[in-house]
């Protein structure tokens, strides 16, 4: 068996137990919530006798013991059963996956955005250090990781929606818009899709600017590149070729470890541009206490996470040979 793939098998396996923790956390922190879902279903429905609360929670499972509780629970998760959110009269599954198309493009215009400029502008800060340019980089960047998301989100709405008029300030289309065809609907989109998708960039830009500067600065030090110097390798030639590609690995590390945190990030920004997605989905379900469904949120975007580091620790070992398996 070739090491790649006993590493690929390692890093499954390693995946597995994390999983397992999460469920738990979702499944404790469901006991934990005051009340159970006959409780919040006598709520809704104003008025509801003791004999119809018990015969309810003999029907949902609740009358059982909690460890049995817990092993259907997992059974309910590997047959895609997250429960039923009342406030919404859907099944959790299906309101995420509505919802799940518009955070994820929303989530990789910004990410995508992100690593082209912050990467892109910290390889001239490290290419021209101790400049002028170099400090203004440095002080642009520095405030844009200080500052607010909801604070972005407002000014742009400000600038651009309200005084400029230029960009839409609110959802994925045009409410009521007929379109004449399948590209005109995409532009549509990819209108409203700038301001959330830059709000949400302006962080993580500011660190891979950072990084960038950071991890290229290092490389420019090392003998490989001063050799390709004595070679006359200069310019753009070396940057792309010799420095870049080596800087490259702390970035895509850097990348799959912002996965959550590019999942909180659009709750703030899909709230504030009313984005239907996932983000302002877990909006709604804390103010309006709908715990299935949060907690099911929380344990589809854990899982997302899971399996995004997984491929971006695979994707390690394919930038760096060097990454062996451990024996």
């Amino acid at each position: 068996m070739s090491s790649s793939l006993v590493y690929v098998l390692r890093r499954l396996i390693q995946a597995i137990p994390m999983a397992f923790a999460i469920i738990l956390v979702n499944f404790v922190l469901l006991k934990l919530t005051p009340g159970d879902l006959v409780d919040v279903m006598a709520g809704e429905s104003g008025s509801a006798t003791p004999e119809y609360m018990d015969s309810l929670r003999k029907l949902y499972g609740l009358d059982i013991p909690v460890h049995e509780q817990f092993f259907n629970y997992i059974y309910n998760i590997l047959h895609f059963d997250l429960g039923y959110s009342f406030r919404q009269n859907m099944a959790v599954i299906d309101l995420i996956l509505e919802r799940l198309p518009a955070t994820i493009l929303l989530s990789l215009t910004a990410i995508a955005f992100a690593l082209i400029v912050g990467v892109t502008f910290g390889a001239i800060a490290a290419r021209y250090r101790g400049s002028l340019l170099d400090e203004a980089i440095s002080v642009i960047s520095t405030m844009g990781f200080a500052t607010p998301l909801f604070w972005v989100g407002l000014m742009l709405i400000v600038v651009f929606s309200i005084e400029l008029r230029w960009l839409p300030s609110a959802g994925l289309v045009t409410i009521g818009a007929s379109y004449a065809g399948y590209w005109d609907e995409m532009r549509d989109v990819a209108v409203h899709l700038v301001l959330p998708a830059l709000t949400l960039s302006l962080f993580f830009l500011s660190i891979y600017v950072r990084i960038t500067r950071s991890a290229m600065l290092e490389v420019y030090g090392l003998d490989f590149v001063r050799t390709a110097r004595a070679k006359g390798v200069g310019g753009l030639r070396l940057i792309l070729r010799h420095v870049l590609r080596n800087a490259l690995l702390p970035i895509v590390t850097i990348t799959g470890l912002q996965v959550g945190a590019i999942f909180g990030g659009t709750i703030v920004t899909e709230t504030v541009f009313g984005w239907p997605g996932v983000g302002r989905l877990a909006h709604e379900a804390v103010f309006s206490r709908d715990v299935n469904l949060l907690l099911g949120i929380f344990l589809c975007s854990s899982m997302i996470v899971i399996v995004v580091n997984l491929f971006v620790d695979l994707l390690y070992a394919v930038l760096d040979p060097r990454v062996e398996v451990r024996r």
